[in-house]
């Protein structure tokens, strides 16, 4: 992917989404260079969509990486909004093991 600088009066191209098992929405938009996530995620309107969701509250980041919502963006990012797990992915494994399984592999036959 070729990076394009953009210039300090030009708006910036980025990308907000959040997605549910069954459902993602990604939105584009244009925002004001030297705009921040927190602003960008206000714009994308996300919180009209899924008002069922305290999207204020959910962790956010930029290209995977866990980011501030105070954090400027740049060129090309792609702001994602994370639900929070519903169990801790160490507690969903221990309770896998006590029942003999794991996680994404069939359990081992005793023998």
């Amino acid at each position: 992917m070729i990076e394009v600088e953009a210039r300090p009066d030009e708006p910036l191209s980025v990308e907000v989404v959040f997605a549910l098992p069954d459902r993602q929405e990604l939105v584009s938009l244009q925002v004001p260079n030297g705009a921040t996530v927190g602003e960008a995620i206000e714009q994308s309107a996300l919180q009209a969509v899924f008002p069922e969701w305290n999207l204020g509250e959910c962790a956010v980041g930029v290209w995977g990486q866990p980011a501030e919502r105070s954090q400027i963006l740049e060129q090309g990012d792609r702001v994602e909004i994370y639900r929070p797990l519903r169990i801790d992915p160490r507690e969903a494994r221990r309770a896998l093991a006590a029942q003999g399984k794991s996680m994404g592999k069939p359990a081992a036959k005793p023998g």
